[in-house]
Order: structure tokens, then C-alpha cells, then sequence
């Protein structure tokens, strides 16, 4: 038990490791936590427009994919270039000492990997939840959003997760809850 609290503590340092690449965008800011979130909805999303998609593991892979950046936090494509994250040391030694951890190792090595149509989801999953984020800065203004988002359109693979991601950059961000611009928002009883 000692090592499972253990690891639901490392789990949430998560909420807690920024997502370092806003930094160079100059706007809009994120945990690992909150990417993992939206990444596991995006994947979820995904599975229902494939059914042939093992669900379980594409949200396995979705909800694991950035554990060990509690360890090694996040490293945006600039931190990369300098420097080298042993993320297989910092996987085999989250996982050691849990029962479970082969399960964990397992989930990511398949998403690292890139060669079974549900890691290839999840990984879609992953750069589309960067694309929401990053339409969401570019709606508010941020004019490097689009170029930012047009390299994450180019690390897509699936048609579907394509198809999603076009959808996407061509629909407002507030558009869900501000569609219905009339009496509500004068009066706020729609009446």
C-alpha cells in the first residue's frame, strides 16, 4: 500500500509540472495534468468515431503517455534540442516497486512506439489537445498560435484524428457557450 500511495502522490505532481513550451509562445499556460486530461477526452472522442479501436487502451495510453514528466518534467522542442530526458530510467523507476507497474511500462512503450492503430490514436489524441489549447490562444489574439498549429497538424497520422483537427482551427473556441447571443446575455433569464 505504501508504494501505491506513493505513486498517486508522484501523479499528482503532475497538476503541478507547467507545460514548458507556452513559455516561447508568449500566451496561454497549462499543467501535464491538464493536457492529460483533455488528451484522454480527445482520445475518448476518437474511439467513438472508430469502433474497431480498442478503447480501453487508446485511454490507457492517453492517460499515461506524460507520467514520467513528473520525474523529468516537460520539455518543449527548443529544451530538446540541448537536452537529453532518460524517460525509460524515469518509467522503470516509477514502476519498480508497484505491482502494476509492467501494466504502466507497457501502455507507454506501446504509445512510444508508434505501431499499433490504437498508440497512433492516442498519440493524435496528444497533438490534437495541444491544438485545442493552441486555438484557444489564437481566438484571444496570439498571432503565433496558427503556425504553432500547423506543425501539429503535420504530426497527425489517422484520417480521423485530421478530419477532427480541420474542424477544429475552422470553429470559434467560444462558440459552445456563446452561440446563443440574444436575451440571456442582457438579462441572464433568457427572458
Amino acid at each position: 500500500m505504501d508504494n501505491i500511495a506513493n505513486f498517486l502522490f508522484e501523479v499528482g505532481m503532475l497538476s503541478r509540472t507547467p507545460r514548458s513550451g507556452y513559455q516561447f509562445l508568449g500566451s496561454g499556460s497549462e499543467s501535464v495534468a491538464e493536457h492529460v486530461l483533455r488528451t484522454i477526452f480527445v482520445g475518448y472522442a476518437l474511439c467513438k468515431m472508430d469502433e474497431s479501436l480498442d478503447e480501453s487502451r487508446v485511454l490507457k495510453m492517453c492517460i499515461l503517455h506524460d507520467l514520467p514528466e513528473a520525474r523529468t518534467g516537460d520539455m518543449n522542442y527548443v529544451n530538446k534540442k540541448y537536452v537529453h530526458v532518460d524517460e525509460a530510467k524515469a518509467v522503470r523507476e516509477l514502476t519498480e516497486s508497484l505491482f502494476f507497474g509492467e501494466d504502466i511500462q507497457k501502455a507507454i512503450e506501446e504509445f512510444n512506439r508508434k505501431e499499433t492503430k490504437e498508440a497512433l490514436i492516442a498519440r493524435d489524441a496528444d497533438q490534437i489537445a495541444l491544438i485545442l489549447q493552441l486555438k484557444e490562444c489564437g481566438d484571444l489574439g496570439n498571432k503565433y498560435s496558427e503556425e504553432w498549429i500547423n506543425f501539429a497538424l503535420q504530426r497527425l497520422t489517422t484520417e480521423n484524428g485530421k478530419k477532427l483537427s480541420e474542424r477544429i482551427i475552422k470553429t470559434d473556441s467560444s462558440h459552445w457557450w456563446f452561440k446563443e447571443k440574444g436575451a440571456w446575455w442582457i438579462n441572464g433569464n433568457g427572458g
